[in-house]
């Protein structure tokens, strides 16, 4: 961001705490505390990204990570996405992609090999879904080179799809995630592709130090072209179609990063954001005829309220204040806020990003994001991961570090949010990040991916009464249009005194993927839930009357009645 959108930012921070606007103004009564159990629960895994020191572009976004129950025994296992030598001749990875299995008793167990999904691609991300919808979730792994599908075979192991499938792609993949966008019961595939960059055509870029000496840095990402990214369409018989322009959603100006699908418009039909670094973010909205039209410019999420293009890595939707639609917030590179976006009710997006709290995110390089219920207090809270790009950047940037620390917000219930030191603070370069409840007690942990280190394991030790339920979503694919995951199915909560949104997706945060089950933080004083409402992508609503609380329910459509 040149200095003069910067000074423009700072403008409006000024003139908002000059006309009264209060930050931080309320004080979670819960207390709230994240502990890091990853040595204790046994992840051994260390993130690779070949750096060599001749600063190769690829080496600074990172991987993602999961969050997925791969062998349907209720407990959410992970996945754990690695990079490798950038350099042809350099085959040995030092360490590969790793999928630990849930024991359910706060371990995990490395079970790569033998599952068969331990690829040795340049990885960059992770999404997941029931593809094939035979009852187990698949993984799509997307890489600097040749992309991988895993097909679930329900008996503990996976097999590379991907050549069958026709989902390989030939660019340099971020994101991807899976959605019935013509909601014909099985799920589509959204695959971001960053840029342009060829290891052969690679060229150091040059910053003046503090000291006046020259230093060889990261080039930054508008020094490289934007592809287009694509969407394969699932012919329902294990197998993909490119039908990236014929759906209008070929456009090679975009540095795609993350991609989420949702339903914000509730018009019945999935549509999909797509956050891009250093140009325009996309919001195609979907017109039910099997093509879209890029409305992000309408409805004013492709710039920031002045209308300045940013770097933006992740992305989350979720109603933070409990208006019944899903607001935004996306992660932007160092000088630009991250910025979040508040629905109006579905007609457009409204920057506020200042008046909530955000403007301290102006030092910071963001990455993974969520808006979740940390303190399962009835309100999403904010969790940003952040870490800069250049590791040599305190040379030339006294202001600024490599290592960062990550930022977790309550929601002070009033529009806005509190910041907290409820986290651990290390300082490390954190890019995906993954929210689940991994150990089944009713709050939400975080999985954190740090780039050529160690990742990292919140367990969430909070101490709340508040009461919490998690709704795992069986759709009835054939016999109706919502394929087995559910997948863009929306889940409400219905009690005297307000309702709870949400909806199950494939992919968010940065690179990475949550637990698909959808979880709800409660509060203190329900006795029960009167009403709990399933919208299918198919169109069939369920409705069932007096949940219980503090427990997972599992719901089949269709049959009213819970399943196990």
């Amino acid at each position: 961001m040149i200095p003069d959108q910067l000074l423009k930012h700072v403008f409006v921070f000024i003139l908002l705490l000059l006309s009264g606007q209060k930050f931080n103004q309320a004080k979670p009564t819960e207390h709230i505390q994240f502990t890091d159990v990853t040595e204790e629960a046994n992840i051994s895994f260390q993130h690779q990204d070949g750096r060599e020191g001749k600063k190769y572009f690829i080496e600074t976004i990172g991987s993602g990570c999961a969050f997925i129950d791969y062998d349907n025994d209720g407990n959410l296992d992970i996945y754990l996405v690695n990079a490798t030598s950038v350099r042809k001749e350099n085959t040995e990875k030092a360490s590969g992609n790793r999928l630990y299995r849930n024991t359910g008793e706060g371990k995990f167990v490395d079970i790569t090999t033998s599952a068969g999904v331990g690829d040795t691609g340049y990885g960059t991300g992770i999404s997941a879904g029931d593809y094939d919808n035979n009852g187990f979730i698949d993984l799509y792994i997307t890489n600097f080179g040749t992309n991988v599908l895993y097909k679930n075979n329900g008996n503990g192991t996976f097999t590379n799809v991907t050549q069958s499938a026709q989902v390989e792609g030939s660019q340099w993949s971020a994101g991807s995630s899976f959605g019935d966008y013509d909601r014909d019961g099985d799920l589509d595939l959204y695959v971001t592709n960053y840029c342009n960059f060829r290891v052969e055509n690679h060229q150091p870029c040059i910053h003046k130090g503090i000291n006046g000496s020259n230093i060889q840095v990261y080039c930054p990402p508008e020094q490289f072209a934007g592809v287009s990214d694509i969407l394969y369409q699932n012919n329902g018989n294990g197998t993909f179609t490119d039908v990236t322009k014929e759906s209008g959603l070929y456009n090679p100006i975009g540095r795609g990063m993350s991609p989420i699908w949702s339903d914000y418009d509730n018009d019945g039909d999935l549509d999909l954001f797509v956050a891009n670094d250093a140009t325009e973010n996309f919001l195609y909205q979907n017109d039910n005829n099997g093509r879209f039209s890029n409305v992000a410019w309408i409805t004013g999420v492709a710039s920031d309220m002045n209308g300045d293009l940013q770097g933006c890595m992740g992305l989350d939707l979720a109603d933070y204040d409990n208006d019944g639609d899903f607001d935004l917030i996306m992660t932007n590179f160092q000088k630009q806020v991250n910025v979040f976006y508040r629905n109006e009710e579905y007609v457009f997006f409204n920057d506020i990003s200042f008046s909530i709290g955000l403007g301290f995110t102006l030092p910071y390089v963001s990455w993974g994001t969520g808006l979740v219920d940390l303190n399962n207090d009835g309100f999403r809270d904010l969790f940003v991961a952040n870490g800069h790009t250049q590791d040599v950047i305190e040379q030339y940037d006294t202001g600024s570090s490599y290592l960062q620390p990550n930022h977790l917000l309550i929601n002070d219930r009033r529009g806005g949010f509190v910041k907290t030191e409820s986290i651990p603070k290390e300082m490390k370069a954190s890019r995906g990040v993954a929210f689940g409840d991994y150990d089944n007690d009713g709050d939400m942990d975080i999985l954190i991916s740090n780039a050529h280190d160690r990742p990292t394991l919140l367990r969430n030790d909070s101490e709340t009464d508040n009461h919490w339920l998690i709704v795992k979503t069986i759709g009835t694919q054939p016999t109706s249009a919502s394929n087995r995951d559910g997948i863009g199915a929306k889940v409400r909560i219905i009690t005297k005194n307000q309702t709870l949104i949400s909806e199950v997706r494939s992919g968010s945060s940065y690179m990475s993927q949550n637990d698909m089950r959808v979880h709800f933080g409660l509060g203190k004083d329900l006795k029960q839930i009167d009403l709990l409402e399933v919208s299918w992508p198919s169109g069939t609503v369920d409705r069932l009357n007096n949940i219980a609380l503090d427990t997972i329910v599992y719901i089949k459509e269709g049959v009213s009645q819970l399943t196990k």
